[in-house]
């Protein structure tokens, strides 16, 4: 046995046969109704299709609430008279309005259901609005276990702001919460105190006092945006800016941190000229030059805001200081900066339809970050970083979720879907057109929610390869691949065990340091060679185990 691959071949042995088949057959999961109200789109989301929202709200701290109202402008696309908007509990819808009308509605858990008096034409422009109130859930565990954070800084102001991913943008504002439906357009309005600031998303339009001493923020989103996008940041905030002169012309980069942290941030922040140098190069033009790029401080390690995107890194470097891939390149950059401003191209730019398949989102924006690395410090650099990465891989559960009841799958998005795209490198065996791959997926599915079977086929297409069996492999099943080879003679046989059925994806080997590919099935393969003493190694950039099984 080859013993280079012994370890991970053993680790396999042990940990998939005795979870696999439950994962992979099914195990039992109870989904509720709530889940599904969630998670798919009802018959009473699925007629109208959302234009604008303007939200509309009053921050209070001196009670953790937030109130006020979302104007909602829709088209018809079918004629029905009852609307789903979403709003969770503890908050609470007070009254809706259509053409001067308060119309009646029920709850059902965390959705409401409007019922329509006006005709519901289609092609037809209609608005109702939404007004509400309460005490949103408190953040538990930003981002991961979000909602709203509220906070004081060191010098006793507030600090205040919203991250709702998976837990869904109506743990703090009525609207359509499905991914599958973002707005066109968003002006949002926010009501703070007026010794602080609002920054949200989009371009600031105006800053309005009022008597009673406090300011509204006035920003305007004139992209497409998805829901969990939309943030509030409050703070005693100051700011500093510059131009990137970046593929489409000058960007307007602003960043926004506490008073304390200005001189901190003028230093660490210029990873953000460099991210967008990087990224425009693989991704293509920053996908919202209109709306500017704006980099905020947030009491939480950080999220991906469009065009808002939250900081809470500590200003140092690595992931909160450590190297997530434990090569020293993850030393090199500041994480968050460098992943969560990824995510304005693989998840803001192309977005999930359902969560199921964030892998979208994840994958590729940790994959971004190896590419970050090798477009700095060189191509076996940012090889490098990303088979560190391995180290954090599970292989738990697979890839993608569970459809239509806003169901996530296994953290492996990160780690091991990275290194699922570092491998379909491999078999493009072309940087350029790589780059090219990537740059097509960001102009193709430009401002587009998206499914994993579009991604797949876009890919598939792109490579000129069929690439079915290894999304199979990667996103829908648990184990590593094996490449099992022997010697005998002059020959060399080989097969691909520990897969999915039909798994066929070549592989580049060396045999005593002679490069060759192996295109091997799941059945034995054949291949004549005359190296004396053959030893064969697997490239290590293919996320694969090898078992020589030589006698």
């Amino acid at each position: 046995m080859n013993k280079l691959f012994v370890f991970i071949f053993i680790s396999l042995f042990i940990s998939n046969n005795t979870k696999a088949q439950g994962l992979l057959e099914g195990d039992a999961v109870h989904f509720t109704r709530q889940d599904t109200l969630r998670g798919s789109i009802t018959k009473e989301r699925a007629w109208w299709d959302v234009k604008h929202y303007h939200l509309d709200i009053k921050v209070n701290p001196v009670d953790s609430t937030i109130t006020g109202s979302n104007t909602i402008k829709y088209q018809v696309l079918q004629e029905y008279n009852r609307m789903q908007i979403d709003l969770q509990n503890p908050m609470d819808i007070y009254k809706v309005i259509q053409d001067g009308k308060t119309l009646k509605y029920t709850r059902e858990g965390n959705a409401f259901f409007i019922e329509l008096v006006a005709p519901q034409i289609v092609g037809k422009t209609k608005e109702l609005t939404v007004f509400y109130g309460g005490k949103p859930k408190v953040a538990v565990n930003p981002p991961w276990d979000g909602g709203i954070t509220w906070k004081k800084d060191n010098n006793g102001k507030l600090f205040i702001a919203s991250s709702c991913q998976g837990l869904g943008a109506s743990v703090w504002w009525p609207n359509k919460d499905h991914m599958y439906d973002e707005v066109e357009s968003t002006l949002i309005s926010v009501n703070v105190p007026g010794n602080l600031m609002d920054v949200s998303n989009g371009r600031l339009q105006s800053v309005k006092k009022i008597k009673d001493g406090t300011k509204t923020y006035n920003w305007y989103v004139s992209n497409p945006i998805n829901n969990y996008g939309v943030n509030i940041n409050i703070g005693d905030y100051v700011s500093f800016s510059e131009k990137y002169q970046g593929e489409k012309g000058n960007l307007d980069c602003t960043y926004y941190v506490l008073r304390d942290n200005l001189a901190k941030a003028k230093e660490q922040f210029k990873d953000v000229p460099r991210m967008l140098k990087a990224f425009e190069h693989w991704f293509g033009p920053y996908p919202f030059y209109e709306d500017s790029y704006k980099l905020v401080e947030a009491p939480y390690l950080g999220m991906e805001h469009q065009s808002s995107v939250t900081y809470g890194n500590g200003f140092k470097n690595g992931y909160r200081g450590r190297d997530l891939s434990g090569t020293g390149w993850g030393l090199k950059f500041d994480f968050i900066i460098i992943h969560e401003s990824g995510h304005e191209w693989f998840a803001n730019n192309i977005t999930y339809r359902d969560i199921a398949d964030m892998w979208i989102h994840e994958s590729f924006t940790n994959y971004s970050e190896s590419l970050f690395v090798e477009y700095y410090y060189g191509k076996e650099a940012g090889y490098s970083y990303v088979r560190g990465i391995r180290k954090n891989i599970q292989n738990d559960k697979p890839i993608i979720g569970k459809y239509d009841v806003n169901n996530e799958g296994s953290g492996d998005m990160y780690y091991k879907g990275a290194n699922m795209l570092h491998t379909i490198r491999q078999i493009v065996n072309d940087d350029e057109k790589w780059r090219s791959i990537l740059r097509g997926l960001n102009s193709t599915f430009y401002h587009q929610t998206v499914t994993t079977k579009q991604i797949e086929d876009y890919l598939t297409t792109s490579v000129g390869t069929d690439l079915s069996t290894v999304f199979n492999q990667y996103l829908r099943d648990i184990r590593i691949p094996t490449l099992e080879y022997y010697f005998k003679g002059n020959t060399l046989g080989f097969r691909w065990t520990n897969c999915v059925t039909g798994f066929d994806m070549p592989v580049k080997v060396t045999i005593n340091g002679k490069e060759r590919w192996l295109k091997p099935q799941t059945t034995w393969e054949q291949e004549a060679i005359t190296a004396e003493n053959p030893k064969l190694e697997i490239d290590k950039n293919f996320y694969v185990a090898g078992f020589d099984i030589t006698e």
